[in-house]
C-alpha cells in the first residue's frame, strides 16, 4: 500500500520519468532525489543568484533549498507542476537568508569588498540582462525578479516581502525604469 503522501500516477502536471523520480524521493530513495537535483540545481541557483546578487550567498543558499527540498518532498501533492512548486520553495528559503542578514549595510559593503577581477570573470558568464539585474537596488532586484522572470502576481511579493501591493509595484517599476536605461546608454 502506498504512503498517503505518495502522488498518483495519474498526475496531469508531472511528465512520467519526473513523477516516478519524485515518488521514489517521497519514500527516501536518494538516487531519485538526486535525478531531480540534477535536473533543477542550475536553474534554482540562477533563481538565488539573480535575488541574491551575490555567488557566495546564491550557493549557500541553493544548498539550502535542496536540504528543505529533501526535508519537504513529501508535501508536493502533484496539484502543480514540480517546478512551480520548487520555485516556491526556494523564493522562500531565499527571503528567509534575506530576513536573517543581520545587517543589510555590512551585506552591502561585504559585497563591495569582493576583488573586481573575480567579479569580472563572473559577469562575462551573464547574460546582459542579468548583468543589469544584478545592478538593481535589493528590493527592486527582489520584486523585478519575482514579478517578471517568476510570474508573481504583486499581491504574493508584497505577502512575501511584507510590503503593500502598492510599494511592490512600484518597486517594479523602479526597477524597468532603471533597466530601459542602462540597456539605453549602451
Amino acid at each position: 500500500m502506498k504512503s498517503s503522501h505518495v502522488i498518483e500516477a495519474e498526475s496531469r502536471f508531472v511528465p512520467d520519468q519526473e513523477l516516478v523520480w519524485i515518488n521514489s524521493a517521497q519514500e527516501g530513495n536518494q538516487d531519485a532525489f538526486h535525478q531531480l537535483y540534477l535536473k533543477y540545481h542550475k536553474r534554482m541557483y540562477a533563481l538565488c543568484w539573480r535575488m541574491l546578487a551575490d555567488k557566495s550567498s546564491a550557493e549557500d543558499v541553493c544548498q539550502e533549498v535542496f536540504v528543505q527540498l529533501w526535508q519537504n518532498i513529501g508535501n508536493f501533492k502533484g496539484t502543480s507542476k514540480f517546478s512551480t512548486w520548487l520555485h516556491s520553495v526556494a523564493t522562500n528559503v531565499v527571503l528567509t537568508h534575506l530576513r536573517k542578514q543581520k545587517n543589510w549595510l555590512q551585506r552591502i559593503f561585504s559585497i563591495e569588498e569582493h576583488e573586481t577581477t573575480e567579479a569580472s570573470v563572473e559577469m562575462e558568464a551573464l547574460s546582459e540582462l542579468d548583468k543589469h539585474i544584478m545592478k538593481l537596488p535589493e528590493r527592486a532586484r527582489l520584486v523585478f525578479v519575482l514579478f517578471a522572470v517568476e510570474g508573481y502576481r504583486h499581491e504574493e511579493i508584497g505577502q512575501m516581502l511584507g510590503m503593500a501591493v502598492g510599494s511592490s509595484k512600484s518597486q517594479y517599476h523602479r526597477a524597468r525604469e532603471l533597466l530601459k536605461e542602462w540597456v539605453s546608454d549602451e
